[in-house]
C-alpha cells in the first residue's frame, strides 16, 4: 500500500485516539495481507474500541509475539521483571510453575530464555487456559482452576521457581483502568480484591507447599503495594526482595523458601 495510504490510515486511527498510530497503522496493514475487505473490519475493530492485540490476534511481549484472544488478558511489557527474575533462577529442565498464566506469555518467554523445562502452567479462566495451551504446545502442560489447586501432586515440594502475574488491581481501581482494559479484558484477570493483594496472601500460604527449599516465588506487584506484598510472604515463612526494572517500569517481590 502507498505511503499516502498508510498515512491516511494513521490519521485515522490519530482521529480515533491511537497514540501509536504509525505504528498501528503499520501492523493492521501487514494483518490486512493485502485484502481490503480484511483490512477494512480490522481497522473498523480498533475504532471501535478493540484492543489492538485483540484485533490482530497476539501481544508481543519479551521479544516474542505470543496469541491472544478476546477477553484474556493481554501480557504487559512491564511483566518482563518476572521473566528476567525467575530466569536468573532457573537451569534447563528445572521444574517451574506459571500461576495465573493468563495466555501462557511468561512461559512462553522462560521457555525462550532458559530452554526445556519441566513446565506447568495454570489459570481459573477457560478462556486463557485454551490460550496458554496454544502458545506452550508440547513443551509444557497448562491446567485450569484456583491457584494450586489443579498442579500435578508430583511438583509438591519439588517446584524450583513459582512465576506469577496474579491480579493485583484494587476492585474500586478496576472502573479507572483505560476501557481497553476493564471493558475487553475478563473480570477475573483484573481484579485483586480490596486492597489488591487478596491473591498476593492467599500465594503467599500456600506456595511453600509446593516450592523446594531454596524455591522462589516470583511475583508482579505495583511500587506502591510492593511492601504489602513482602510482609505477606514473610508472615508466610519466606525471605523477600523487591526487584524494579527501569528498562520496563516493572516491580516484583520475590519471595525466597528458605533451607531447613
Amino acid at each position: 500500500m502507498s505511503s499516502a495510504a498508510r498515512e491516511a490510515l494513521a490519521t485515522r486511527l490519530r482521529a480515533g485516539g491511537s497514540v501509536y498510530a504509525e505504528d498501528e497503522a503499520e501492523l493492521l496493514l501487514a494483518a490486512g495481507d493485502g485484502d481490503p475487505v480484511r483490512l477494512r473490519g480490522l481497522v473498523q475493530r480498533r475504532l471501535g474500541g478493540e484492543p489492538l492485540e485483540y484485533v490482530l490476534g497476539w501481544a508481543a511481549f519479551d521479544g516474542h509475539r505470543v496469541r491472544v484472544a478476546p477477553g484474556v488478558f493481554v501480557p504487559r511489557t512491564r511483566t518482563a521483571v518476572v521473566v528476567a527474575e525467575a530466569a536468573r533462577r532457573l537451569h534447563r529442565y528445572d521444574r517451574v510453575v506459571d500461576l495465573c498464566c493468563g495466555a501462557g506469555a511468561i512461559a512462553v518467554a522462560l521457555l525462550e530464555r532458559v530452554g526445556a523445562l519441566d513446565l506447568v502452567a495454570s489459570d481459573i479462566d477457560p478462556a486463557a487456559v485454551d490460550v496458554a495451551a496454544e502458545n506452550i504446545g508440547d513443551r509444557g502442560i497448562v491446567v485450569r482452576g484456583d491457584l494450586f489447586e489443579p498442579l500435578p501432586v508430583r511438583l509438591r515440594g519439588a517446584v524450583d521457581v513459582i512465576a506469577v502475574n496474579a491480579p493485583y488491581v484494587p476492585t474500586d481501581a478496576v472502573a479507572t483502568m483505560p476501557s481497553e482494559a476493564r471493558d475487553h479484558e475478563h473480570r477475573v484477570a483484573l481484579d485483586g480484591g480490596a486492597d489488591g493483594l487478596h491473591l498476593h496472601r492467599r500465594i503467599a500460604v500456600g506456595a511453600a507447599e509446593w516450592l523446594r527449599p531454596g524455591g522462589a516465588v516470583v511475583i508482579e506487584v505495583s511500587e506502591s503495594q510492593a511492601a504489602a506484598s513482602m510482609r505477606a510472604f514473610e508472615e508466610g515463612g519466606f525471605e523477600t526482595a523487591v526487584v524494579h526494572d527501569d528498562a520496563v517500569d516493572g516491580t516484583c517481590v520475590v519471595a525466597t523458601r528458605p533451607h531447613g
